[in-house]
């Protein structure tokens, strides 16, 4: 395999305990170079676990885990000379100011782009002479992320990073830091553990769903939309009395019926067909509703 087919990262059945609870069972899942990876769960689901194993803050109970082919036990340096890591609650030295704190961050760095740097702390509108400990939450993770990004890492990782800030704030860490981050080069990488889909729904190029510590779903992103379907019907009676196979009724009200497909789109248009509707029409789901229903499906099997 040539270097620049090695993963970003590949997890191989990993398992980590906490006496007798199994926040991560038997998890696998692999993120190509220069993907936008989402990494979605309900809070607990085991998120942060799999993130802090793939850190080398946590160590695995059983499995293995790979960053750029490299063990992040074994080769911690390397590793993390190549990720910045933002997590959902950060904190800075309090006697720091911005400037300081930045500095700080830089001297760990073999790169560090000062025209990003002074470009988002413009955007953002941070004083930079301000101390940390009088920041607001959305300003430290701002600041979080201003020293992620100007770092030039190859893979971002980022846990919950908008949970907590209001939409302004979550719009433009989305639209400014992530799109600066990945428009610098083609290979680099993000991975991101969220609960917020829809924040991210139109970067994630392929995502891994959990719940209770075990992968539900790993889909292609745009696979995910042409697979999962919603179809909507009215008829001239009622609806109350049709039934189809292969779909879930979302919605059932009056003459009309909303139907969820996972793929057989086709035949499910073909059996309303045969009921004489006056209107049908698809639509595909986001990526919120597809983590809605696959967690749905997973509880209630």
């Amino acid at each position: 395999m040539s270097t620049a087919d090695v993963p970003a990262i590949d997890i191989r059945n990993l398992v980590r305990r906490y006496g007798r609870t199994e926040a991560v069972n038997g998890l696998s899942l692999t993120v190509a170079p220069g993907r936008c990876y989402g990494f979605f769960g309900r809070n607990g689901a085991g998120k942060t676990t799999t993130i802090k194993c793939l850190l080398n803050l946590l160590r695995p109970t059983g499995g293995q885990i790979s960053v750029f082919g490299m063990d992040p036990a074994r080769d911690d340096v390397a590793v993390k000379s190549r990720i910045a890591y933002v997590p959902d609650a950060v904190a800075f030295y309090p006697w720091m100011t911005v400037r300081q704190t930045l500095d700080y961050f830089a001297s760990f760095r073999a790169r560090w782009d000062a025209d990003t740097e002074r470009a988002l702390v413009s955007r953002f509108g941070l004083d930079a002479r301000q101390k940390t400990s009088h920041l607001s939450k959305g300003q430290r993770t701002q600041l979080a992320l201003i020293a992620a990004i100007c770092a030039e890492p190859d893979l971002l990782v980022l846990d919950e990073p908008t949970s907590g800030l209001d939409p302004i704030v979550r719009r433009e860490f989305i639209q400014t830091v992530i799109g600066a981050y990945q428009d610098g080069s083609s290979r680099r990488t993000v991975f991101v553990s969220t609960h917020l889909i829809a924040e991210f729904e139109g970067l994630i190029d392929e995502f891994t769903i959990i719940d209770q510590g075990r992968e539900v779903l790993t889909l292609d992103a745009d696979t995910a939309r042409e697979r999962y379907q919603k179809v909507y019907a009215r008829f001239a009676g009622d609806a109350q009395s049709i039934e189809v196979a292969g779909a879930r009724v979302l919605h059932r009200a009056g003459r009309e019926i909303e139907l969820m497909t996972n793929g057989d789109l086709a035949q499910l248009v073909e059996q309303l067909r045969a009921f004489s509707p006056e209107t049908v029409r698809t639509e595909a789901l986001t990526l919120e509703d597809i983590f809605v229903s696959a967690v749905r499906t997973a509880t209630a099997a």
